[in-house]
C-alpha cells in the first residue's frame, strides 16, 4: 500500500476521491461545459507517487495543481498541496466517447502529495500556487470553487463511505499544461496568505 505524510507520519490511504471541474476557470480554458452536478471520479491507493514523470509508457502527461484534504474521524482535518497528472489526449478521446477517465487519470503515479498539515479552523481563505522553474503557472483557492471543501464532503457522503485517511482533491485552478522532462514544480498551501506547507518535484 502506498502512503501518504500527515504531521510526520505515514497513513494509507483507502482511496482518492477526486472532483472535476470545479474552477470555472479551468472549465473555460479545457472548451467544457459547466456540469449541473459535481463531477466526481475514483484514483486508486496505487495512484501515489513521490515521483512527477513527465511521460508514462512514451505519453505525455499534463499537471493539475490541487488543494487536497485528509478526512479523519469524518471530517476534513488536513490539507495538503497535490497534483493530479491526466493522460490529456487520452482523457479528451474517452470524453468524446462517453466513456469513463479512469485509464487517462487514475494510473499508477498520477496523483502527487504534499505532507498534510493541520487544517485551519476557517478553511475559507485557503489557496494554491504553482511555480515550474519559478515561473507562477498556476493560482487558486476556495474563494474561486464551485463547490467549496464542506459542500464536497457532504455530496459525497450521500452515496459513497469516506474513512479515515481518505484523500479528497477538490479540482485545478486555471493554467494546467504538460510536464517536461527536469522541470521544477513547486507547489505552496497558503491561509491568509502565509505558507502552511510547500513542496517541490523535479520531473523526471
Amino acid at each position: 500500500m502506498q502512503t501518504i505524510l500527515v504531521r510526520g507520519q505515514s497513513v494509507s490511504p483507502s482511496k482518492i476521491v477526486c472532483v472535476g471541474r470545479n474552477y470555472a476557470g479551468h472549465i473555460e480554458e479545457l472548451g467544457n461545459e459547466t456540469p449541473a452536478e459535481m463531477v466526481v471520479f475514483i484514483k486508486p491507493n496505487s495512484a501515489i507517487s513521490d515521483i512527477l514523470r513527465s511521460q508514462i509508457a512514451e505519453t505525455p502527461l499534463h499537471f493539475e495543481s490541487e488543494l487536497c484534504f485528509l478526512v479523519m474521524a469524518g471530517r476534513l482535518g488536513a490539507v495538503a498541496f497535490g497534483l493530479d497528472l491526466t493522460k490529456r489526449d487520452l482523457q479528451s478521446t474517452l470524453k468524446c466517447k462517453g466513456l469513463p477517465w479512469e485509464r487517462a487519470k487514475a494510473f499508477d503515479g498520477s496523483a502527487l502529495f504534499s505532507q498534510f498539515v493541520a487544517l485551519p479552523t476557517d478553511p475559507t481563505g485557503l489557496a494554491l500556487q504553482l511555480r515550474v522553474d519559478g515561473e507562477l503557472r498556476q493560482a487558486g483557492g476556495v474563494d474561486m470553487m464551485i463547490y467549496p471543501p464542506n459542500s464536497i464532503v457532504e455530496e459525497i457522503s450521500r452515496f459513497m463511505t469516506l474513512e479515515d485517511g481518505d484523500v479528497i482533491m477538490t479540482g485545478t485552478p486555471a493554467g494546467v499544461g504538460r510536464v517536461h522532462t527536469g522541470e521544477r514544480f513547486e507547489g505552496s498551501v497558503l491561509a491568509g496568505g502565509e505558507v502552511l506547507v510547500d513542496v517541490a518535484w523535479v520531473a523526471q
